[in-house]
C-alpha cells in the first residue's frame, strides 16, 4: 500500500515537472499508469497506456529534452532522452520512467549537455523490460 501511494505521488510530481519543461509530447506521455507483473527476476511494473498515448503510437512526434550520458554507453545513433535536466532525470534523480525515451536516430549526433529537440515515429513498449517504454524510431535531430 505504501509503495503504491509513493508511486502515485511520484507520478503526480513528475507530471507537474514535465509540464514546466516541455510543451510537446511529454505532457501526453505522462498519462500512464502501471500494473504489477512478474518475470523470472521478480516483480516489475508494467505500463498501462492511456487512450491518448495509444493514439500517438506509430505517429511522428517531436520531443525536446536532455541526452543522458551513460558512461561508456553513449552511442551517437541511439540515445536516451530525458524531459528533465540530468539532476532530475529518471536514472539520476526524481523523475519517473515516463520522463525518458530511447531515440534511434537516422544520423549520428554529438553529445551535448544542452537541450535538444528530435522528431521520429513513436513506439510503445509494455513487453520488453530491457527497453524503455517509449521509443522514438527513425528520428532526426531538429535543434541543439
Amino acid at each position: 500500500m505504501i509503495l503504491k501511494r509513493t508511486l502515485f505521488i511520484g507520478l503526480l510530481l513528475c507530471a507537474f515537472a514535465i509540464t514546466g519543461y516541455s510543451q510537446n509530447v511529454w505532457r501526453d506521455l505522462s498519462d500512464v499508469t502501471y500494473k504489477i507483473g512478474q518475470d523470472e527476476f521478480g516483480e516489475l511494473y508494467i505500463p498501462v497506456f492511456s487512450q491518448k498515448i495509444k493514439s500517438l503510437e506509430g505517429k511522428v512526434v517531436e520531443a525536446d529534452g536532455f541526452i543522458i550520458p551513460f558512461e561508456g554507453m553513449f552511442k551517437p545513433e541511439h540515445i536516451i532522452l530525458s524531459s528533465l535536466p540530468l539532476a532530475e532525470c529518471f536514472f539520476c534523480g526524481s523523475g519517473g520512467p515516463e520522463t525518458v525515451m530511447e531515440v534511434m536516430l537516422k544520423n549520428p549526433i554529438k553529445y551535448t549537455s544542452k537541450k535538444v529537440k528530435v522528431r521520429g515515429k513513436l513506439t510503445l513498449n509494455d513487453r520488453d523490460p530491457e527497453k524503455l517504454m517509449y521509443i522514438l524510431k527513425d528520428a532526426e535531430l531538429l535543434s541543439n
